[in-house]
């Protein structure tokens, strides 16, 4: 009797599902002003051809039809005036992966409050002071730190591939190198430093995959570019004026069979292609869910 009624049981049935590659990349971190450090690019976690941060390639995630996930794109951090640091950029969201928001580049020439850069998914790089300064660090398998200020230079910001440089002589850091990755089936880089400012001289130039160039004497440095998160470039040495970059904002790139369909909701902005049997959905700006039939 026992045998026939386990015999009888049926198994639960699956529910219907979806398995996603995604490109998750957050704001990067606004530059310095001042003899800044550039802004630290935000994090990056992607599933397709490389990761941030020198990691293992992630793993896409499988996820039940007819229900509601988070998706949020990161806004890039403002620059910092002529004697503060900048801000640090904003976190993205896709389910269950968050990528960590860009470090803040640092800031404070020499009689102004001096601040350091701050970490976060590439950290941001470190502004004048009248000596060395540590390093801001990255985040594990999302980016790299930033570089130290030396000798009238600042850090670089982190980016998602490599470290920032440091500064020297007269001359910014160069922002960190980004990630390339083809998940929308071609190569794009991601994910690139902010080059550090420079006393009377000449400031980094931007990482690839979007890092802003920084900039010398009263220069604004250049912003990070949007979508790609991207680390603001840092401001030159003036009595005002030589204010930081404004970091990229991030982006959410999903990938998944064409034979599913995708519903972006209320306060999200994006849009589908298809491609050899796959649908690509960027997620460019908002904060919202997303659904898959």
């Amino acid at each position: 009797m026992i045998g026939n009624i386990i015999t009888g049981l049926s198994a639960a049935p699956i529910p219907p599902s979806v398995t996603v590659d995604y490109l998750v990349v957050a704001g990067g971190g606004g530059g310095g002003g001042g003899i800044g450090g550039g802004g630290g690019a935000g994090g990056l976690r992607c599933t397709v051809t490389a990761t941030g941060g020198g990691g293992s390639l992630e793993s896409a995630i499988t996820l039940d039809l007819s229900t509601n996930y988070t998706v949020t794109v990161g806004a890039g951090g403002a620059g910092g005036d002529n004697s503060t640091r900048g801000v640090s950029g904003s976190n993205s969201v896709f389910s269950t992966i968050t990528s960590t928001a860009g470090g803040a580049g640092g800031s404070g020439q020499t009689g102004e409050t001096q601040q350091n850069g701050l970490t976060g998914g590439s950290g941001g790089g470190q502004g004048a002071s009248n000596s060395p300064q540590n390093n801001a660090a990255g985040t594990a398998n999302q980016g790299f730190a930033g570089g130290n200020f030396l000798s009238g230079g600042g850090g670089a910001g982190g980016g998602a591939s490599a470290v920032g440089g440091n500064g020297s002589s007269a001359l910014g850091g160069n922002g960190g190198a980004g990630v390339a990755t083809s998940i929308t089936g071609s190569s794009v880089t991601y994910a690139g430093g902010g080059g550090g400012g420079a006393y009377q001289g000449t400031g980094g130039s931007g990482g690839a995959g979007g890092g802003g160039a920084g900039t010398g004497n009263d220069n604004v440095g250049t912003a990070g570019t949007v979508n790609r998160g991207g680390g603001g470039g840092a401001g030159g040495y003036n009595a005002s004026g030589a204010n930081g970059g404004a970091g990229g904002s991030g982006i959410v790139i999903l990938k998944y069979v064409d034979t599913k369909t995708i519903t972006i909701g209320a306060g999200l902005t994006g849009s589908t292609t298809s491609a050899s049997g796959y649908s690509i959905t960027t997620v460019t700006a908002g904060t919202g869910n997303v659904s898959w039939a």
